[in-house]
């Protein structure tokens, strides 16, 4: 049950930290701040017409009480008709205009901010692609996907609304503070003496809403790698009950979640409420003030009218800068996450060369070692070393964990040996670009993933400029012609997100075409016919013997029925070759195969 008075505030780490660590704090937001203009400052002629109209809007704001308290005096209290009518329009104006340069500037704002969040947005989409497998490996992905929306809305909030308020506030500040100690020093310092409480107040509330709103932030993104991973495995929840342990799960992440964004509202929320009471005290001391001086003489009642605007002119910049201070944490705190990002090391090819010619599909291992985690004693592959002349199908066997998937995602370069060499065509697989490797490489993996979109666009995806009648040729010989002239719209039938609306094999059927289309020179067949009933399983292997005809393909089945073709097996152990060569003079050797072979009978 919640408990707002009851709870008390998450001390966080950040919140603990000393005087140094909280001055590296200052220059890591310094230096994210100078980050983010890097990106506005590209958009420097309209941001020079905005901050122009920020100056004019601010001049008006300090024009309008100026005028009033000089009709007060001058005709009202005079009681001279003469000219009035004339301030009067004056003042009327310079209020329209004032209208017209804060809609304008608030519209070339929000212009510059949407074109800075948009680059700032396709930087990050384009460093996503960049990036090596390895680092989708060790980060949740719904906790990335976070970073591209909500992290991203908070900097463009804040830059829709925050920087011309910050600009407007310390002009209008300014103005405010030189116009009335031209008019009456006294009030003037009357009217500062609220400034002292105010700084106190404020920087007591920042401290803490810091650190709160960042550790909104993280676990905001926490929780939406929850719901992205329960959406993504929501058949394996169901399947093994297990959507209690999910609700708990949820509601302790969504807990964590509320408490920090509970606290960090009731501190940032505290800021108008202080402010406000502080203004009220001002406008009193300014009132009270001023109306000794008028009884006394000092002052004439039009000049009070223009001072007590002006103090709650004074104090309201002064508001707005301490409420936009925490829309400009929360901004921060989002794009230091994005710029956490851009800042990864993205995959380097030092070595690589363009490659100009189709590859034979020579594949050879000498002496592979690899770790994943370099940090690991324990390498995932030992010394391997086996050779797959080209054009010839090799198949890999053993036991989940033997390093089989590591083979496969070494010969795409998904991953760069630690030591050894790995050769294709003679030529060490690092002098080989991976943008050229792939493109002459096809994939056929166990789980097929197809996009959203039609099926023309998702077996297109293989070669982007394939023809219709290409592709149709493709789902031919991937034996998936004949289901999808059934399908509504036939080829131009559109796919749920991951195919959702067709069956497991008729995917399969669909990652081959595209393997077709791709028309590669090696084939990476990752247990393509798993999970798949016996009479699709066996169209699937038609397909699979049309795919892999004169090309050098590399298969991974568990199944040995599956491998019997395979000109060469090879047998894994924990990351070891324990016996490779011929089905044939593997099972007349009796080894580690003959007896996987006898033991599956």
């Amino acid at each position: 049950m919640f408990k707002p008075f009851g709870y008390e505030p998450i001390l966080t780490k950040d919140m603990l930290q000393k005087k140094k660590k909280q001055r590296d704090k200052a220059s890591n937001m310094g230096a994210t701040l100078k980050r983010i203009w890097h990106y506005v400052d590209e958009q420097r002629a309209l941001l020079l017409i905005v901050l122009l109209m920020v100056v004019l809007s601010s001049g008006l704001q300090l024009l309008g009480p100026f005028l009033i308290g000089r009709l007060i005096d001058a005709h009202i209290i005079a009681r001279e008709l003469s000219g009035m009518a004339t301030i009067i329009a004056v003042i009327a104006i310079s209020y329209i205009v004032l209208s017209i340069t804060l809609f304008l500037q608030n519209y070339w704002m929000i212009g510059i901010a949407q074109q800075t969040v948009y680059r700032m947005r396709t930087e990050l989409f384009n460093q996503f692609q960049k990036l090596p497998i390895s680092f989708f490996d060790r980060k949740q992905h719904g906790e990335l996907m976070s970073r591209m929306t909500n992290d991203m809305d908070n900097v463009s909030s804040t830059l829709n609304s925050t920087f011309i308020q910050v600009f407007s506030s310390v002009l209008v500040l300014t103005g405010t503070v030189v116009v009335m100690l031209t008019m009456s020093p006294l009030l003037t310092l009357i009217t500062m003496i609220i400034i002292p409480v105010m700084f106190i107040a404020t920087r007591w509330i920042t401290r803490r809403t810091g650190p709160l709103f960042k550790g909104q932030q993280q676990r905001l993104g926490t929780l939406n790698g929850m719901v992205e991973e329960s959406i993504s495995g929501q058949l394996i929840v169901k399947a093994y009950s297990q959507e209690e342990r999910m609700i708990e799960d949820f509601t302790g992440k969504a807990d964590e979640l509320r408490h920090v964004g509970y606290w960090a509202n009731v501190y940032s929320g505290g800021i108008p409420k202080v402010m406000n009471f502080l203004n009220n005290a001002s406008f009193a001391l300014v009132a009270g003030a001023g109306g000794i001086l008028a009884v006394n003489g000092h002052l004439s009642v039009g000049t009070i009218v223009i001072f007590t605007e002006y103090a709650r002119q004074f104090t309201r910049p002064l508001n707005d800068l301490a409420n936009q201070f925490n829309n400009v944490l929360s901004a921060i705190a989002g794009a230091e996450r994005v710029f956490e990002i851009l800042d990864e090391e993205v995959e380097k090819e030092p070595h690589a060369k363009p490659l100009k010619e189709r590859l034979a599909g020579h594949i050879k291992f000498d002496d592979v070692t690899f770790r994943y985690d370099v940090a690991t004693e324990k390498p995932t592959l030992s010394n391997i070393s086996f050779d797959i002349p080209a054009g010839k199908t090799a198949a890999l066997v053993g036991a989940t964990g033997a390093g089989k998937t590591t083979i496969m995602q070494l010969i795409a370069r998904f991953y760069d040996v630690d030591d050894g060499e790995l050769t294709i065509d003679g030529r060490a697989i690092e002098t080989i670009s991976r943008t050229d490797l792939r493109a002459q490489m096809a994939f056929v993996l166990q789980d097929p993933f197809l996009f959203e979109g039609t099926i023309r666009d998702n077996i297109r995806y293989g070669r982007l400029d394939a023809s219709d009648a290409a592709i149709e040729q493709a789902a031919k010989q991937a034996n998936a012609h004949q289901f999808i002239e059934k399908l509504e719209g036939g080829y131009d039938h559109v796919l749920t997100e991951d195919g959702g609306d067709i069956s497991q094999g008729q995917k399969q059927l669909l990652s081959i075409a595209r393997a077709l289309v791709a028309d590669p020179a090696i084939l990476l067949l990752d247990e393509a016919t798993s999970s798949i009933d016996t009479v699709t399983e066996m169209a699937i292997q038609e397909a699979l013997d049309r795919l892999m005809k004169g090309r050098t393909s590399i298969v991974i089945a568990h199944r040995l029925n599956t491998v019997k073709n395979a000109d060469f097996i090879f047998v894994l152990e924990h990351g070891k070759l324990l016996e490779g060569g011929p089905r044939e003079e593997l099972f007349a050797s009796k080894g580690r195969y003959y007896d996987m072979v006898m033991q599956g009978k």
